[in-house]
């Protein structure tokens, strides 16, 4: 692996350059059925900047639509436990493969409509695997368990 694939993008720098879009632009994002559509979009290039279309920024630019950035905000598993999201629908994602995973995350992150910090996002999306799919599962349930024993 080359020096350059190896260094982790600048999230931050991304968010603004999505954020900076015209109205259609942001729509083009949007519409988009599948994270591999997005090589058809020229907005998606324009996010990128320069750098390459791999699979990573697919993932990243299909979700980034339906996030709200907020700094130190919630994680996304607790984002999605105070939205009131079925779990069985969260099982969907962690038990699917890419890209329907990703398919099921997004129309989560649509009917949530999560204000999460950008930065952790990103992050968990970037290397979305196993590990990230079982920390989001961890989150949701930790959040539900700790807000049903505040209630009792």
């Amino acid at each position: 692996m080359s020096e350059e694939e190896n260094k982790t993008p600048d999230f931050m720098a991304l968010y603004q350059r999505y954020d900076d879009l015209k109205p259609g632009s942001k729509a083009e994002l949007k519409r988009v059925m599948n994270p591999g559509d997005l090589i058809e979009v020229p907005a998606f290039y324009r996010v990128l900047h320069g750098q390459k279309a791999s699979l990573r920024m697919q993932r990243l630019l299909y979700c980034l639509p339906h996030i709200k950035h907020i700094d130190g905000s919630d994680s996304l598993g607790k984002a999605l436990a105070k939205a009131d999201i079925n779990e069985k629908r969260l099982f969907m994602v962690i038990r699917s493969q890419e890209p329907n995973d990703l398919i099921q995350l997004r129309r989560l992150l649509k009917q949530a409509n999560p204000s999460l910090d950008w930065q952790a996002m990103a992050k968990t999306l970037y290397y979305w695997n196993d590990q990230a799919k079982r920390q989001l599962l961890e989150d949701f349930f930790f959040y539900q368990n700790t807000k049903s024993q505040a209630s009792a």
